[in-house]
């Protein structure tokens, strides 16, 4: 009984300090309480550890990937301090992985949700169209640890090239940025103009969902709308980014309307200060 007394009381001392929850994709969005990231909508985290990036051991089946053949992608995310498998993840904008793949032509655009093995890996079966270098873009968030955006490179043998069908949206696109011309390491607004916007809806916990892309694909951003300029329906969709470095950069932006997800993309080019 001492001891049960001896612990109430210093959980209550402890609970006398106050906690900062904080957004583990926007750190520097903070609360006194529990709730939902105002800026992507992510639940607020009690604490969280200091950034480390995490390795990622990928695989593929056939280990030379040819052009115009499915190639089986295997994700395996290794604990950065003990070099353990990770097994347990937390849900980011409603799925365990998100994965990019984007050609070095710029010309293949994927967005997908490996499956997830018992062992804790991931496993993804995609169709590349041509030979070359493929990059991908994993987006996670380890348990225990803060989200993570690892890219890796996938070589594909050449061969013919497959034309892949294109999907068919439900409405119309288009890029107004402020500034003009983005300038690098400053911020730019993004704003995609909807036409209709009636029957626009959240996809994947988001507005909509938007890959950054440089030309030579050394810098990948997948970032998501700002919440709290546009908390409903809107003809407008905003996303806040900052360019890395100057350039020319490629966009796919997804949103869904009346449950089709469209997919459409934009070049900008980026000028240094």
């Amino acid at each position: 009984m001492i001891r049960v007394i001896l612990l109430l009381g210093m959980a209550l001392c402890a609970g006398a300090q106050e906690v900062d929850f904080l957004c583990p994709m926007d750190p520097e969005v903070r609360s006194k309480g529990p709730g939902k990231c105002p800026r992507c909508g992510m639940k607020l985290e009690a604490g969280l550890p200091d950034p480390v990036e995490y390795r990622v051991a990928m695989s593929t089946v056939p280990e030379r990937p040819a052009a115009g053949r499915t190639v089986l992608l295997t994700f395996r995310v290794m604990d950065p301090k003990t070099g353990k498998p990770v097994v347990m993840f937390n849900e980011i904008h409603e799925k365990l992985f998100h994965l990019f793949v984007v050609s070095e032509d710029l010309t293949f655009y994927a967005h997908e949700h490996p499956e997830r093995l018992v062992d804790g890996s991931f496993r993804l079966a995609v169709l590349l169209p041509e030979g070359g270098m493929y990059r991908v873009l994993a987006d996670f968030y380890p348990a225990g640890g803060t989200p993570q955006l690892i890219a890796k490179t996938v070589l594909v043998a050449a061969g013919p090239k497959v034309t892949i069908p294109e999907a068919k949206g439900n409405m119309g696109v288009k890029l107004r940025p402020e500034p003009a011309q983005p300038i690098a390491g400053q911020k730019t607004m993004l704003f995609f103009d909807v036409d209709p916007a009636e029957g626009l809806e959240p996809w994947l916990g988001a507005w909509g969902h938007l890959l950054v892309a440089s030309e030579d694909l050394l810098d990948m951003v997948h970032v998501h709308p700002q919440w709290e300029y546009q908390p409903e329906i809107s003809p407008t969709v905003q996303f806040n980014v900052i360019f890395p470095r100057p350039g020319r950069y490629r966009l796919w932006v997804q949103m869904q309307r009346k449950g089709i997800v469209n997919t459409r993309w934009f070049d900008v080019a980026v000028r240094g200060l």
